[in-house]
């Protein structure tokens, strides 16, 4: 079993000095709280309470792993997943409604995600301050302000003009509204002035968290976005980036055969327990029941097929839509992830889908998911793999978008090879095209929480797909949730709601 000690790490100072039996030595309560997130274990305690916030959980809670959050609002409004209501009246329509683009302001994904983010801001600007007060190491300065600018991030790219503010000395009500260029900005200059600072360790301590190697690569991912958040483009910027990030030293993890495996590769072990340094760049660590959980497999699989792989009953919900599995070759690695056809036991995964909502789909339809196969410990309520925020194979993917948009599809191709050979896949036969790189995209990033990002920077995402006609534009932002307009008057909200 992982040990689990990156973002608990100053938690656990915290209490290893508060719980000292020799009173008269480092009691941090009795010293002023500058004196205290100064220290090296204070300014950790302080960058621990925003990186708890990442770490998915019940409630819409965290970027990733648990079920409601960020994660399904992402990637159900894609055309990666989707949880159908089934004939038997398991699952109920929201999930078919995200992937249909029905959502509504006061669907509670859109509220999780929301709050989820705002309290991420308002934890990130209390370290900030206190580190900022306390003239800690500026490199924990620096960490805490990227954190920030990862969740204004994610908060632009979902919701467009939002409610801006790095002082929590305001009340909620008069919190004004930026428009996405201003928040876009402010979040370039935190980066740029900041990541050179942060600490380039990569593993250990910094295993989940960022370093400067991450910090380059949410750069780049901003950049890559630039053109839909501003209206400008920054390839070369992003690919810049890109270049810095492949300083640290990262390559692409093995794709050797592997007899102890689940899916015989140790390609799986990206999506696994302790996730390979080599090839991963920022992580979240989970171990279900303590810290984060990881349900995306136990979520898919029937429960009689979980109970009999894992010994405990699966959900019986997320699908994998057939345009999207008819894509994989089936000569490539990545397909092994998918379960379908007859599986024994009386189990049978249909490729077809007859319906999402109604009537819904039969218990067995539907292709199922087990990329992040259950590590120990895991139960039905979820496992203990680790997830990958990022990961080389997107740095090489963006290198080969960014040059074929820059107009040197020549450039791109060794970086799209690298992955497809990787996969088990020959070169391609040409230079590659934009519709070659959004399609590997696919392949190897899928389930990952990428897609809606990819498929709106792509043009992709507004088409018709089996299950509804083409989407109106104004689908490309989320709504303002209603809940957050009623707290603040003076918040506008997205054009078609």
């Amino acid at each position: 079993m992982k040990i689990k000690n990156i973002f608990i790490t100053g938690i656990s100072s915290f209490l290893l000095l508060v719980g000292c039996t020799n009173i008269d030595e480092h009691v941090y309560d009795k010293y002023p709280a500058n004196d205290f997130y100064g220290t090296a274990q204070g300014a950790d305690v302080a960058l621990a309470s925003v990186y708890a916030q990442v770490g998915g959980n019940w409630d819409g809670v965290g970027y990733a792993g648990a079920d409601r959050g960020w994660y399904d609002l992402n990637c159900f409004s894609s055309d990666e997943q989707v949880i159908p209501h089934r004939t038997t009246g398991d699952w109920e329509l929201d999930f078919a409604r995200m992937y249909k683009h029905d959502w509504l302001p006061t669907d509670s994904f859109i509220n999780n995600t929301w709050r989820w983010l705002y309290k991420s801001i308002f934890n990130a600007n209390l370290a900030v301050n206190q580190l900022e007060a306390s003239k800690a190491e500026p490199s924990k300065i620096a960490e805490a302000k990227v954190l920030r600018a990862f969740f204004y991030y994610l908060l632009i790219d979902d919701f467009g003009d939002v409610p801006f503010y790095t002082d929590n000395n305001i009340t909620v009500d008069q919190i004004p509204q930026a428009s996405r260029k201003v928040v876009y900005d402010f979040i370039v200059k935190e980066l740029t002035e900041n990541v050179e600072t942060l600490s380039a360790t990569k593993g250990g301590n910094y295993y989940g968290r960022f370093n400067k190697w991450a910090g380059y690569t949410l750069l780049a991912k901003v950049y890559l976005n630039a053109e839909v958040y501003t209206g400008t483009p920054e390839w070369a910027k992003c690919l810049a980036a890109c270049d810095k990030v492949s300083e640290g030293g990262f390559s692409l993890h093995s794709a050797a055969a592997n007899a102890s495996s689940p899916m015989g590769n140790k390609y799986y072990e990206l999506f696994g327990d302790v996730l390979p340094d080599d090839e991963t760049i920022l992580a979240i660590f989970a171990t279900a029941n303590v810290v984060s959980r990881n349900i995306f497999t136990v979520r898919s699989l029937n429960g009689p097929d979980a109970q009999t792989l894992f010994g405990y009953s699966g959900w019986n919900g997320t699908i994998v839509p057939k345009d999207f599995f008819l894509k994989y070759d089936d000569k490539d690695i990545r397909k092994k992830q998918f379960r379908y056809g007859d599986q024994g036991g009386g189990i049978n995964y249909t490729i077809d889908v007859a319906s999402l909502d109604n009537p819904g789909a039969a218990p067995q339809a539907g292709v199922r998911n087990t990329k992040f196969y259950p590590v120990t410990p895991s139960d039905g309520g979820g496992a203990s793999n680790d997830f990958p925020i990022y990961r080389y194979a997107d740095i090489l993917l963006m290198k080969a978008e960014c040059n074929v948009r820059l107009g040197n599809p020549a450039a791109a191709k060794p970086f799209v090879d690298q992955i497809r050979q990787r996969a088990g896949l020959g070169v391609l036969a040409a230079n590659p095209t934009l519709d070659n790189i959004y399609n590997e995209r696919g392949f190897e990033l899928n389930w990952e929480g990428h897609r809606r990002q990819d498929m709106i920077r792509f043009n992709k995402y507004l088409l018709a797909n089996e299950f509804r006609g083409a989407s109106a534009d104004f689908r490309k932002l989320f709504p303002i949730p209603t809940a957050a307009l009623d707290a603040n008057k003076g918040l506008k909200q997205n054009p078609g709601y």
